[in-house]
C-alpha cells in the first residue's frame, strides 16, 4: 500500500513536470495525434500507479511519450508534411448560407448538429452565415457577418465540394 501511494505521488509529479516542459498543448483541445498520446500516457500512468516492478521503465516510457509529443509538435511547426500527417484537416460544412450535405456525411455531422451550432453562435438567419467549419479538434466554428476574408479558410478542406474561385484550395 505505501508503495502505491508513493508511486502515485511520483507519477503525478512527473506528469506535472513533463507538462510544464512540454507546454499547454499537452492538455489543449485534442487532435487525433494528441488523443492517441493522451491515451498512451494514461495507460502508462495507470501501470505506474499499480505495478511496483515496472516503476522506472514506466517513468521512462512516460518521458518518452512527452518527448515524442514535443518533437512531433516542433516538426509540425517547420514541416507542412508532418502537420498533414498527424493532424486532421478542418472541413467546411456550410458556405454562404448553404449547408454542404456531402461534407456533412464526410464529417458524420447532421443538419440538426449544424442548426444547434448556429443557435449557439447567435446566427439569426442562414444567409448571415459565411461558413461553418469542423475544426481539427472536433470543434465547430461558425463564421457570420457581412463579409468573410477568404484567408480564414486557408487549409480548410472543401471535401467533395468545389470551392468558390476566390477561395484557394489548399
Amino acid at each position: 500500500m505505501p508503495d502505491t501511494v508513493f508511486q502515485t505521488v511520483v507519477a503525478v509529479a512527473v506528469i506535472i513536470l513533463l507538462a510544464r516542459v512540454n507546454g499547454l498543448r499537452s492538455f489543449s483541445k485534442m487532435s487525433s495525434f494528441d488523443f492517441a498520446l493522451t491515451l498512451a500516457s494514461g495507460s502508462v500512468v495507470a501501470t505506474l500507479m499499480t505495478t511496483s516492478s515496472r516503476f522506472l521503465p514506466g517513468i521512462l516510457a512516460l518521458a518518452a511519450l512527452f518527448a515524442l509529443r514535443f518533437a512531433i509538435s516542433a516538426l509540425r511547426v517547420h514541416f507542412r508534411a508532418v502537420e498533414h500527417l498527424v493532424d486532421t484537416r478542418p472541413i467546411i460544412l456550410m458556405h454562404e448560407g448553404r449547408i454542404l450535405d456531402d461534407n456533412l456525411r464526410l464529417a458524420r455531422v447532421t443538419r440538426a448538429d449544424i442548426r444547434a451550432k448556429l443557435r449557439e453562435a447567435n446566427a439569426l438567419q442562414p444567409d448571415q452565415v459565411r461558413a461553418v467549419v469542423m475544426e481539427a479538434t472536433g470543434d465547430v466554428s461558425v463564421l457570420h457577418g457581412d463579409r468573410l476574408d477568404p484567408s480564414l479558410l486557408e487549409g480548410v478542406s472543401w471535401g467533395r465540394v468545389t470551392p468558390p474561385a476566390e477561395t484557394a484550395r489548399t
